[in-house]
């Protein structure tokens, strides 16, 4: 199992935009239902994103899903702060991850 972690602001005139690609992955994933993927990504009032993913061994990578690589595209372009992207140790966890 592998977690990450992605964290970055997006330029306020792209933070729509940049949720309007991140939506567009959850609509493909809820079409495609692919095992052993979690997904879920956060907005927070600054225009912050946090993504966290997680992937069973044997998994499709996020970067399979056309519409993943369509959010990737163009994602420097669209942020005031760069991705940080992180492999996470959790720490606790009380009923909120699998």
């Amino acid at each position: 199992m592998k977690w990450t972690l992605v964290r970055y602001r997006a330029k306020p005139e792209q933070a729509d935009e940049n949720q309007r690609l991140s939506a567009a992955v959850f609509d493909e994933l809820s079409d495609k239902a692919p095992a052993g993927l979690r997904y879920a990504v956060f907005r927070l009032p600054d225009d912050t994103f946090v993504h966290i993913a997680m992937s069973d061994d044997g998994a499709p990578a996020l970067s399979s899903f056309e519409s993943f690589r369509a959010f990737q595209k163009d994602i420097r372009e669209r942020c005031a702060e760069p991705p940080q992207p992180a492999e996470p140790a959790i720490v606790g966890n009380y009923g909120m991850l699998a």
